[in-house]
């Protein structure tokens, strides 16, 4: 049986196109969204040489609509989803009292309000009723930073929307998790390589329902 498409939110040189190889290579149909139109083309040519079906879509997250036009556009071309990455983030160094007002409103549109678009506009397209909706969290929501307080703010943010939404899907065949990274990615730890954090999660998705919970706590 043909398996749903994945759409892959935030794809860039690391932890997004590793996501994306990871669910194309599983025999997902994979859709790759970003801001930058030719990496995404680049990126999907790649798993297109493979064999794979991948498609790029531009988009910026702090744009409701055209995130919810491009991921429904995903689902007619590709078929309907059976999983939604958010790894969307916007991350620049900022304190608690330098904050710029129309800056820190734009992360927090990348960082939560996305999520939210995504996860809402994806949710009514899951064949069945049934699929995953996995965020990429950080160690920051847990121990915030007074270097990068906007950061801080939006993944304390998306760890209680998601745990909401967890709650709220709680019965339904919807697996809804957030991935709450401790470490730093292609820092040089095997573990925090963006093909063992990708591998995560499409652990997450393969689970059984049994085994579910509201965060993997990835340290």
């Amino acid at each position: 049986m043909s398996k749903g498409s994945a759409l892959i939110v935030g794809v860039g040189p690391g932890l997004g196109l590793a996501l994306a190889e990871a669910f194309a290579r599983d025999g997902n149909p994979v859709a790759l969204f970003g801001r930058c139109a030719e990496s995404l083309e680049t990126y999907a040519a790649g798993l297109s040489a493979e064999g794979h079906t991948a498609n790029a879509y531009q988009v910026d997250a702090t744009d409701p609509e055209g995130l919810r036009a491009a991921l429904v556009q995903a689902a007619d071309d590709l078929g309907a989803p059976e999983v939604l990455v958010y790894n969307a983030a916007l991350m620049a160094p900022d304190t608690p009292t330098e904050l710029d007002a129309q800056d820190f409103a734009r992360t927090l549109a990348v960082n939560v309000t996305g999520a939210m678009v995504a996860a809402r506009t994806v949710l009514p397209l899951l064949p069945g009723g049934r699929g995953s909706l996995l965020f990429t969290g950080g160690g920051l929501a847990l121990d915030p930073s007074a270097e990068y307080a906007s950061l801080s703010v939006g993944k304390a943010a998306l760890r209680a929307y998601v745990q909401s939404l967890c709650k709220q899907q709680q019965g339904s065949d919807v697996h809804v998790t957030t991935v709450t990274v401790t470490g730093y990615i292609g820092g040089g730890d095997p573990r925090f390589t963006p093909e063992a954090l990708a591998a995560a999660y499409l652990d997450l998705h393969q689970q059984p329902q049994g085994w579910w919970q509201a965060e993997l706590l990835y340290t």
